[in-house]
């Protein structure tokens, strides 16, 4: 009689803790983190930044349903600007600088950390482009213990209906545009998950080559075929509606339940190229530059847990990616590495940084820069220095060390070049 109740007590102890596990898990957001390429303030609805803006309801309706971070600093180009987000760490910390470049096997990345520390919980998902491995095909993203992958492996495509999809360290040839193509593999993805899950989706849009997307995806009109020498503004414009359209098809296919379970970050990587770039901003100032428009780009945080709206002024860099998700996935903690979680501004008003800093290295320049949200300081390996005051002059047109500075400015100046020391050292 003492045995079948022991049993009997056992199993009910068992249920117990079953149906709490079961119950924190249900608990848990869905996370989507939606990445677009080579698009900057200037090309988006929301900011003061160009004059043409696409048409995109369901990413304003992201922006608008939740915050709005203005001071979001990214890397100048693609590669860094993931390798930070998905690490936790600096660029000269993991050697990932510049466009490329490869992130060591060694690192922890942000998926296999959440699920470490959250008795694997989470199911996760890379979509569409990775572009951390270099041109070393043999480290995938399940490589690091991220669960599924399939997408572009390098940096771009030369044709969006034609290019190599990366789907377990092999390639097959895709006639399907890009922008459908990750749509279609993150929404089959989630329709198959049992339990939280994390979709990080990287479109390669609107990055190069300009073309003409499927027509009921945008509203260009009838656009002729690209060719060099025609103004691509129409083209470029036409590849972010597209994209909006299908985050459109993505945010439709969830249940009305998991939708009301899931937060979304949607964000830019790095600035606008170049030859579409918008005033006020100036061609050098934008991608591959350490100036505003290569590195402080759109970040709108909206859905499950999200109780502000409108704008939020906080200094943020894509370091910060890594422990925010990872708080908001459950692991208790708030900062790691170079990253400093702001899910308490998802619910609050406070300030969570002083600072935020950015880099670049490539063959040609080594720079790096830091803010305290008013004055920004460039500094060049060469040692060229310039700095900036942001409020007054926040798209980088008087460099203030061509002058004598005052008091305020000397000092910030001293303050600045201290935690640029802490930093790199």
């Amino acid at each position: 009689m003492k045995y079948i109740l022991f049993i009997a007590a056992a199993i009910s102890l068992l249920s117990c803790k079953n149906n709490q596990t079961k119950k924190e898990i249900q608990n848990s957001p869905n996370i989507l983190l939606i990445i677009a390429d080579d698009m900057g303030k200037d090309a988006l609805a929301g900011f003061t930044e160009g004059s043409i803006k696409p048409h995109t309801p369901n990413i304003d309706a992201i922006r608008k349903n939740g915050l709005n971070f203005t001071n979001f600093w990214t890397y100048p180009t693609c590669s860094p600007t993931r390798a930070s987000m998905i690490t936790g760490k600096y660029g000269y910390r993991t050697d990932v600088r510049w466009a490329n470049q490869k992130l060591s096997e060694s690192e922890t990345l942000l998926q296999k950390y959440i699920n470490d520390n959250t008795n694997n919980s989470y199911a996760t998902a890379v979509i569409g482009k990775w572009h951390i491995s270099g041109y070393d095909a043999t480290i995938n993203p399940e490589t690091f213990g991220i669960d599924y992958y399939e997408g572009i492996f390098i940096g771009s495509v030369k044709d969006y209906y034609n290019w190599p999809l990366s789907k377990n360290g092999k390639q097959s040839s895709s006639s399907v545009y890009t922008t459908k193509k990750f749509t279609d593999l993150a929404s089959n993805w989630i329709q198959k998950q049992d339990k939280p899950w994390f979709m990080w989706l990287a479109y390669n849009a609107p990055h190069t080559p300009f073309h003409i997307p499927p027509v009921k995806m945008h509203k260009q009109g009838a656009l002729p075929p690209y060719k060099e020498g025609v103004d691509p503004t129409p083209y470029f414009m036409a590849s972010i509606e597209a994209m909006d359209h299908q985050i459109g098809q993505l945010l439709n296919s969830l249940s009305k339940e998991e939708s009301e379970n899931t937060l979304i970050i949607f964000m830019g990587d790095n600035g606008t190229e170049p030859v579409v770039t918008q005033a006020p901003y100036a061609s050098n100032q934008v991608k591959r530059s350490l100036y505003q428009g290569g590195i402080n780009m759109p970040l709108f945080v909206s859905g499950k847990g999200v109780e502000r709206k409108g704008i939020d002024n906080n200094l943020i860099t894509s370091t910060d990616i890594f422990a925010t998700i990872a708080e908001i996935a459950g692991v208790e903690i708030d900062e790691i590495n170079d990253s400093k979680s702001f899910k308490s501004l998802l619910s609050e008003k406070k300030s969570i940084r002083k600072y935020q800093y950015s880099e670049m290295k490539n063959e040609k320049n080594d720079a790096w820069t830091i803010s305290n949200g008013t004055y920004k300081l460039l500094v060049f390996a060469n040692g060229k220095e310039e700095m900036y005051n942001l409020i007054n002059d926040p798209y980088e047109k008087n460099n203030i060390l061509n002058s004598t500075l005052n008091t305020i400015e000397r000092k910030s100046k001293e303050e600045l070049e201290i935690e640029l020391l802490r930093i790199r050292n």
